[in-house]
């Protein structure tokens, strides 16, 4: 797949998620549905809790910054510690940010990164109306990350990673932010058998949503190729 066709992908799914951020519905397709198939009339915060999220976590974030957008919950895996400077892959209204500001106190700081104009807009939003001082939100693309070298403790995703055609790049970016000893917690769509020729032809703009799950072994893999198991001191 070329570099044209890349660009075609993160725009229609630019246009997609603009579209959800305006949305009053929750999950991430226009008419009200979840990309992990939830029903449409369920609400954030039960889609939130049905993927491990607590009654207060989803109390305690500003109105508007749960979109139902999640296929889990990395938070249950960051082992977040106060002071620690957190990144969040794809933030969108910045549910994860906020609850990942909570758990690292004003000491720390997090780092929302989105493609997306219109979720920038909102969860910038949602930060002010909320009064959260150690949270930002840059637009830019997670193939080309906006963080310097470095600085990051913890990277979190929550399906997101999957819509990108070049996932190697964003592991890569990954490598180049984090710490020595930073740590990853990615929560995604894996595929555990292969797809049906039908669906894997189907256009993006027509398909409307993600390009391509990982294949089972593919988080293996790209953390591998990123030079992670080359620095023991990489978790």
């Amino acid at each position: 797949m070329d570099k044209i066709k890349f660009d075609d992908i993160r725009s229609a799914v630019r246009e997609n998620y603009g579209k959800v951020a305006e949305s009053v519905s929750a999950g991430c397709c226009c008419n009200g549905s979840s990309c992990c198939g939830t029903p449409k009339d369920r609400t954030a915060e039960e889609i939130s809790m049905a993927l491990g999220y607590s009654g207060e976590d989803v109390a305690t974030v500003p109105e508007g910054a749960n979109m139902g957008l999640g296929c889990g919950n990395p938070q249950a895996i960051a082992s977040l510690k106060s002071g620690e400077t957190v990144l969040d892959l794809g933030s969108g209204g910045g549910f994860d940010c906020f609850l990942a500001a909570r758990a690292v106190g004003k000491p720390g700081h997090v780092i929302g990164v989105d493609m997306t104009p219109e979720m920038i807009t909102k969860s910038r939003g949602n930060a002010q109306k909320a009064g959260f001082e150690n949270v930002e939100f840059r637009l830019g693309e997670l193939e080309n990350l906006p963080v310097a070298d470095g600085i990051v403790d913890v990277i979190l995703s929550n399906c997101v990673i999957n819509l990108s055609p070049e996932k190697q790049r964003i592991f890569n970016e990954a490598f180049r932010v984090l710490k020595p000893g930073g740590r990853l917690a990615i929560s995604d769509v894996v595929q555990i058998s292969e797809m049906p020729e039908h669906i894997k032809k189907r256009h993006v703009h027509a398909h409307g949503l993600h390009c391509r799950c990982f294949p089972h072994s593919g988080i293996g893999i790209h953390v591998g190729e990123s030079r992670f198991r080359e620095h023991s001191d990489h978790a």
